[in-house]
């Protein structure tokens, strides 16, 4: 564990933890990305993963946003990808342009888990990169804000690695689950071993809070993903968790984001995370009933709001935060990750609402 400058704004990290907070804290999925201008003349000279895998590249776009948006942010997330997962696995994979990620030899056959994935992965000489990344843009935010770090959910990384890209119906992987149940268990397996090795190595590199993606955790059935998806998350967050304090290491706050499964709310807050992420198809009233305050709940704005006028952006942030309520248990997000054609400007506008109303409407209830 490296020393690091003083945290000066710690409202996330309270916020994730039930503790009272002064206004509701923001940040959003995709912060550092191709929205920002700043970032595509970088993509300019580097290809997408030579910037994940250089930590001086990776650190200059994880604080473009940070810089653009001085004061208006209250955390950082580290720019890499899920898909790193699959590649220290042994896979390659590629990013082309207009078309996104591209893996040349996906998995076909269960035999290709034993032909095609190394048996042994040490996170620290594959992934070293991104751990070297967290050291040096922690240092570099000098405290500002706390820095997460991230890892796909196991099921939605067996998915890309089975369709070899995106996929709108998943039929291959589904086929997996359904042909092959118990060869699919043990991808995951494999999957979940790794993922909870890199987090544990992201949080001694200096990554503050956790998030995992399980993008297309509502591809299934709420049959399935308590088979297929749920097993694995809840191994994430135990393991995680009693390896660092078996180190002596505390535990960071931990979020998980499981797009479109509204069905596994009550789920999803009982397995160890501190904070779960919701898509905007989930209404605030139901995802409080249902969690019924053991946990935090972060999100959940449309995206494509930002496309919107500035006024509709204020009026739906002020909507969206007399729904949750500001003053503890709530963490202010996007239901999704930033769309690439956003324009920056609304960001700011986004921004900005988000710390006038939810300091309008926690004056309210204090007074």
């Amino acid at each position: 564990m490296t020393d690091f400058p003083p945290l000066k704004n710690d409202l996330i990290l309270r916020a994730a933890l039930g503790k009272k907070t002064e206004r509701a804290p923001v940040w959003f999925m995709r912060q550092a990305g191709r929205y920002l201008p700043e970032f595509r003349a970088v993509r300019e000279k580097y290809d997408f993963f030579t910037i994940c895998r250089t930590p001086e590249l990776a650190k200059l776009v994880t604080l473009q946003p940070i810089e653009r948006y001085d004061g208006l942010l209250d955390a950082s997330i580290i720019f890499s990808d899920i898909l790193v997962v699959p590649q220290a696995l042994g896979l390659v994979v590629e990013m082309l342009p207009g078309q996104g990620p591209y893996f040349p030899d996906p998995l076909v056959v269960p035999q290709d888990i034993d032909n095609k994935l190394r048996k042994h992965v040490n996170v620290y000489e594959e992934l070293g990169y991104v751990f070297e990344a967290i050291t040096v843009t922690r240092k570099a935010l000098n405290g500002r804000m706390p820095l997460i770090g991230f890892v796909g959910g196991p099921w939605t990384l067996m998915g890309y690695m089975i369709e070899g890209g995106g996929s709108s119906t998943l039929a291959k992987a589904k086929t997996w689950l359904f042909r092959y149940p118990e060869e699919s268990k043990r991808l995951l397996q494999r999957i979940t071993d790794v993922c909870i090795d890199f987090l544990i190595g992201q949080i001694k590199a200096g990554a503050q809070m956790i998030q995992v993606f399980e993008s297309w955790g509502g591809e299934l059935s709420p049959y399935d993903f308590n088979i297929f998806s749920l097993p694995y998350l809840t191994q994430i967050a135990d393991k995680v968790k009693t390896q660092l304090k078996q180190e002596g290491i505390e535990p960071v706050p931990m979020t998980i984001f499981c797009k479109g499964s509204w069905y596994a709310l009550e789920s999803l807050s009982n397995i160890g995370y501190d904070t779960i992420s919701l898509d905007w198809t989930i209404d605030p009233a139901y995802a409080k009933a249902i969690t019924k305050g053991k946990v935090t709940l972060q999100g959940n704005m449309d995206p494509t709001v930002l496309f919107g006028d500035h006024e509709q952006i204020r009026t739906t942030v002020r909507r969206m935060l007399e729904a949750f309520g500001t003053g503890e248990k709530y963490i202010v997000n996007l239901g999704h990750g930033i769309l690439p054609t956003s324009d920056p400007e609304n960001v700011k506008v986004f921004l900005e609402a988000v710390h006038k109303v939810g300091l309008e409407l926690d004056n309210k209830t204090i007074n």
